[in-house]
């Protein structure tokens, strides 16, 4: 088991940037295309895969495994990196890919910028890279209708094509796993008040609509799969039952993948046969097949705290944030990390938001949409966010390595209770445009 090893220090970060026509125009993939071979021929991503026309979908850097690749869609740039234990080296490194690319697509009419929503999803073509994971994913997705009114499903099966997030991944020991679900879990509420950054609805009431979108999808239909732990563990034991309670909807067999309605893995594994259907090439066919031990690897969470075989947690619950301060939300967590503690003690002292009757989904929910409910002493909310923000600078400098100033960004955010997502809503009513904020969250 991965978590028995001692934790080190080392991180790694994605980043998923809507791109955009500057002329309000769907995304010409052809720009895509070929600002990816250049960006190949110049740095060196040697270790390519290709989509079902050719075109190049993912670049790998061996030496470093840093990743350049397309999430879902070619409406989406993914920025990945190769494990380092100063965060600063990664940033150095994203800023010369991100600047290569920036100047590519700028030549074109294009951009990169930081948000949750691609701003132009209703002009873009909102299609899947065309590959066996993500035709079987969207096909999966897109079959909602027939599980009727089992949740309160909304009508966008292809949000991932235009949802974008703001990931890091951090080693954590097997001790630590209980209390840092159970902390971190806690801690969601006060990050929305400062990391939601996608704004959605017609009066742009809801600021964090990426929770909704994955929450109310197929997989969110057994909602252990999304969101958060709505539990309190005390031993490993009770999370390997929880995610035994999380469901399996597809396998890969023979280089295909099969896709099924959700199964309960308790229940998948103690099955002799299940049934579901994959892509010939030209059509969906039904297959059997039986269920085997290393099927658990398509096992896909979509929890804001996430466990991986690696013996990491994966933060996966932010918005992508403006490229200019895209390094806080990791270094908040790089930080608070640190002290796990410090940070457990503080939130179960809390009575900024907790102890009011409200549990942690339910606050989360609630700050994630504009209107803030007069039940809280929001200036008392705020103290409570600064407090956090200085947990996380102590941990950034046990690591050592000159980090904190990427927190720097979240303390006016903290002050003033303003996300992004309410700093656009509120601008945009002010006589700011949605192009305005376009450039200002792809600024370097």
């Amino acid at each position: 088991m991965q978590t028995r090893r001692k934790r080190t220090h080392l991180a790694g970060l994605e980043f998923e940037l809507p791109i955009v026509n500057e002329k309000n125009e769907p995304v010409n993939f052809e720009v895509i295309y070929q600002a990816t071979d250049r960006f190949i021929d110049t740095f060196s991503f040697l270790n390519v895969s290709r989509d079902d026309n050719e075109h190049i979908y993912l670049a790998v850097d061996d030496k470093t495994g840093d990743g350049l690749s397309y999430d879902c869609s070619y409406n989406t740039l993914k920025i990945s990196f190769g494990k380092e234990e100063d965060m600063n080296v990664l940033y150095k490194r994203f800023c010369q890919y991100y600047t290569y690319i920036q100047k590519e697509l700028r030549k074109e009419g294009h951009m990169l910028t930081g948000m949750g929503i691609n701003p132009r999803y209703a002009v873009n073509q909102n299609v899947p890279v065309v590959s066996e994971r993500y035709r079987m994913l969207f096909h999966h997705l897109s079959s909602y209708k027939k599980y009727g009114n089992s949740i309160p499903f909304h009508s966008y099966p292809n949000f991932g094509l235009f949802s974008c997030a703001s990931q890091i991944q951090l080693d954590v020991e097997e001790e630590q796993v209980v209390p840092m679900l159970n902390t971190f879990t806690k801690l969601e509420p006060f990050k929305a008040l400062i990391l939601a950054n996608s704004l959605w609805g017609e009066n742009a009431e809801i600021l964090c609509s990426r929770d909704n979108f994955w929450r109310n999808s197929l997989h969110g239909l057994n909602r252990h799969n999304v969101d958060m732990y709505n539990v309190v563990f005390d031993t490993t034991d009770e999370i390997v039952r929880y995610i035994k309670s999380m469901s399996l909807y597809c396998v890969e067999r023979e280089g295909k993948y099969i896709n099924f309605p959700p199964v309960v893995l308790s229940k998948y594994f103690s099955s002799d046969r299940i049934k579901g259907e994959y892509f010939d090439g030209n059509r969906y066919r039904e297959i059997t097949f039986h269920p085997e031990i290393s099927d658990l690897q398509y096992l896909r969470s979509f929890k804001f705290e996430d466990l991986t075989f690696r013996g990491t947690v994966e933060f996966r619950g932010v918005c992508e944030q403006p490229v200019g301060e895209i390094m806080a939300s990791g270094a908040l967590h790089a930080g608070l990390m640190e002290n796990i503690g410090e940070l457990s003690e503080f939130l179960e002292k809390d009575t900024s938001i907790y102890h009011n009757g409200y549990n942690a989904s339910e606050l989360r929910r609630m700050f994630n949409r504009r209107r803030k409910a007069d039940i809280f002493d929001w200036k008392k909310v705020s103290t409570q966010l600064l407090s956090i923000l200085e947990l996380a600078e102590s941990g950034l400098k046990k690591r050592g390595y000159g980090e904190e100033h990427f927190l720097r960004p979240l303390y006016g955010r903290a002050e003033k209770l303003l996300s992004l997502g309410r700093q656009m809503a509120e601008g945009m009513e002010n006589g700011k445009t949605l192009e305005d904020y376009i450039e200002e969250y792809g600024g370097m």
